[in-house]
């Protein structure tokens, strides 16, 4: 943070932000309604209930089908996030003072002119090695959790809104530090920069794999996991509370449901 503060100022923190706004929303809005279709249309019709495996099944779908927005935005993202840091590394080989003026934009015309659509979609096995085991693991264990709380007196079975934001936030940290191997990995295979010299560029998770394990050692594939935890723990707490407390149906005038199949 202080390094970044230093070089950018505290704009430098937020860049990437404009992409999360646009492609976030769409993104958890995506993974909270697929993961209640699997898990309703999974469910056993007769008792209504839903097996560990099937909640395991329904969270890794929805990490599948989240792919089409969520991989876009993770490239988009860390060009942005990255921008800085190359030109500060460019600023001190060449002496030079390198300001970077980027924007979503123009990251996103470079990529379609230079790559083509399908550019966007680099990374998309490593992002679905990180995004099909979180929300697999996540889902159901959040489910899990949250059945063994103090329930509301609405009668609609859900639990009480500080019992949700409190299992979301303890499944979403456990679950980060968990996949925090293939967000390393993906990572580095999305940042295709080449501003900075002596940046290394992976084409797959083999080869990402084979590098970090030769070069850094299995340390090398938890470094951030206390920022991810940072990051995941909090957001996942206050969407998966708020989801809960029906807000958007409250806005629409929609008749309240059960948000879990238990």
């Amino acid at each position: 943070m202080k390094k970044i503060s230093r070089s950018e100022g505290i704009r430098g923190l937020y860049k990437g932000s404009s992409v999360l706004i646009l492609l976030i929303t769409p993104m958890k809005a995506i993974r909270f309604t697929a993961n209640d279709f699997f898990r309703f249309h999974l469910k056993d019709k007769t008792t209504n209930k839903l097996s560990t495996a099937r909640q395991g099944l329904a969270g890794a779908l929805t990490g599948v089908v989240q792919l089409v927005v969520t991989v876009p935005m993770e490239l988009l993202k860390i060009q942005l996030q990255d921008a800085g840091r190359v030109a500060a590394m460019e600023a001190k080989q060449t002496g030079k003072p390198v300001t970077p003026n980027i924007s979503a934009l123009k990251v996103f015309s470079d990529l379609i002119r230079s790559r083509g659509f399908f550019g966007l979609y680099k990374g998309t096995f490593a992002t679905m090695c990180r995004d099909v085991p979180f929300c697999g693991v996540y889902f159901p264990v959040f489910a899990k959790l949250d059945s063994f709380g103090p329930r509301k007196l609405d009668g609609s079975g859900d639990a009480k809104f500080y019992w949700s934001f409190i299992c979301a936030l303890s499944t979403a940290s456990c679950t980060a530090v968990m996949v925090t191997p293939s967000d390393i990995m993906k990572t580095r295979i999305q940042s295709i920069s080449k501003g900075a010299a002596g940046d290394k560029t992976y084409g797959s998770v083999k080869d990402a794999f084979k590098d970090i394990l030769q070069h850094e050692g299995i340390k090398g594939f938890y470094k951030g996991g206390a920022c991810r935890i940072l990051v995941l723990a909090p957001t996942y707490a206050i969407i998966q509370g708020i989801y809960f407390l029906g807000v958007a149906e409250k806005i629409f005038g929609l008749k309240r449901d059960i948000k879990v199949v238990k």
